[in-house]
C-alpha cells in the first residue's frame, strides 16, 4: 500500500496544470485513504466537528476523550446521511482543535467521507499560530505541511487532504505574507489545494498575488468566507481563477436571501463553476473545569448542524431559476475538482 501512495506522490508532483488533464486519475484524500475524486458526491466544502478556541500551546488538545465527543456528535453525524450528503471537508486546523481520531471515527461509523488538513490559522491576531510560526521562514513551514502529507499526522497515519490556512481582515502583515507563502510552496510538493480563511477582498487579492508570484495558479486557492466581499469583489475573486467560498449559510431569513443573491449574481457572470457553498458549522469545545468538558453549537443557528443548505436555501435557489443542474454543480461537480490533488502551475 506504502509503494501504491509514493507512486501516486510522484506522478502528483510531475507538475500538471489543474486545467490540463491528469495522467492518472482525480483522487482526494480522506482519513480513510485516497477516494476516485468523482466518488465525493454531495458534499460540505466548509465546517467544522469540534474546534478549541482556547489558543495555540496552552492546553493539550484534544482536551476531552475521544470516545465521549463521538457518543455526544456522532447522531449529529447520522442525521447528515439522510440529507443525502457524502463527503465533509472538515476545516479545523491544528492548534485550534483538529482531532483526526474522531473525523476517523466518525467517518467509520456513519460512511461518510472526511476530508482532513494540515496549515496553521492565522487570524484572530494570530491567538492559533505555534511560537515557531513566527520566527521561521516560508520554506520551513511548508516543510511542516509536507511531511504531515508524507508521512501522516503525528502518529496517525491520518493524511491530510489539503491545506487550511487563516489571515486577517486587512491587507497581510510580514507574518501573514509567510503563512500564505508557505502555503503555495507546499502545494507545488503536494498537490493539495489551499483554503484560506480571509477577511476581506484587499486580503483575497493579496493571497492571489503571492501564490502567482511563486507560480501557483489560483486555480490551486480557495478564498474562505467570499461573503465578507462585495459582489463586485466576488466577481474579481473568480475571474481571477480562485475559488468563492460561500461558507456561513445558516437558517435565518436574512441569511438565505443575501446568500441567495450573491449566487443568482454569480450565476449571472457565468462563474458557478468557480463557487463552493457551506455551512461553517460545528462545536466549540468548553472545558468547564473537574473534567467536565461539553460541546456547544457555533452561534444561535435555529436549524439543525449543517442543514440549511438543504432545507431552506435549495428551494429558495430552485424559485430564483435555478437548476437541478445548478445545484449538483454546487455541491457535487465543484467540490470534486476544487479538492482533486495535482500541482497548479501558472
Amino acid at each position: 500500500m506504502k509503494a501504491i501512495f509514493n507512486l501516486f506522490l510522484l506522478l502528483t508532483m510531475l507538475g500538471f496544470g489543474c486545467t490540463q488533464k491528469a495522467s492518472v486519475e482525480s483522487r482526494i484524500m480522506t482519513v480513510n485513504g485516497l477516494i476516485n475524486a468523482d466518488s465525493l458526491g454531495i458534499t460540505l466544502e466548509h465546517e467544522h466537528v469540534t474546534t478549541d478556541f482556547t489558543g495555540a500551546e496552552v492546553v493539550p488538545q484534544p482536551q476531552y476523550p475521544v470516545d465521549k465527543a463521538l457518543n455526544d456528535l456522532l447522531p449529529e453525524f447520522l442525521g447528515l446521511k439522510q440529507l443525502g450528503v457524502k463527503s465533509i471537508i472538515e476545516c479545523t486546523p491544528e492548534y485550534i482543535g483538529r482531532d483526526v481520531l474522531l473525523l476517523k471515527s466518525l467517518s467509520e461509523r456513519t460512511g461518510i467521507n472526511i476530508i482532513t488538513n494540515t496549515g496553521y490559522y492565522a487570524a484572530v491576531d494570530k491567538k492559533y499560530l505555534p511560537a515557531h510560526a513566527f520566527t521561521e521562514s516560508a520554506e520551513q513551514l511548508a516543510a511542516r505541511w509536507v511531511a504531515e502529507w508524507n508521512n501522516g499526522i503525528k502518529d496517525t497515519g491520518i493524511r491530510p487532504g489539503f491545506i487550511k490556512l487563516g489571515v486577517g481582515e486587512n491587507s497581510l502583515d510580514s507574518i501573514e505574507q509567510t503563512i500564505v507563502r508557505a502555503g503555495a510552496l507546499a502545494h507545488l510538493q503536494t498537490g493539495l489545494k489551499v483554503a484560506i480563511h480571509t477577511g476581506s477582498a484587499a486580503a483575497a487579492n493579496d493571497e492571489i498575488d503571492i501564490f502567482e508570484v511563486e507560480g501557483v495558479s489560483p486555480e490551486a486557492l480557495i478564498i474562505v468566507h467570499s461573503q465578507n466581499a462585495s459582489m463586485e469583489d466576488q466577481i474579481t475573486i473568480g475571474r481571477r481563477g480562485a475559488w468563492v467560498s460561500l461558507d456561513g449559510i445558516e437558517g435565518k431569513d436574512e441569511t438565505i436571501e443575501k446568500y441567495t443573491e450573491f449566487l443568482v449574481n454569480l450565476k449571472e457572470n457565468n462563474l458557478l463553476q468557480k463557487v463552493l457553498i457551506s455551512h461553517d458549522d460545528g462545536w466549540a469545545v468548553v472545558n468547564h473545569g473537574q473534567d467536565s468538558i461539553t460541546f456547544d453549537r457555533f452561534g444561535e443557528r435555529p436549524e439543525a448542524p449543517y442543514s440549511a443548505i438543504f432545507k431552506l436555501l435549495i428551494p429558495k435557489l430552485l424559485e430564483s431559476g435555478f437548476t437541478q443542474g445548478d445545484i449538483d454543480q454546487l455541491l457535487i461537480h465543484n467540490p470534486s475538482e476544487s479538492f482533486s490533488i495535482r500541482v497548479c502551475k501558472k
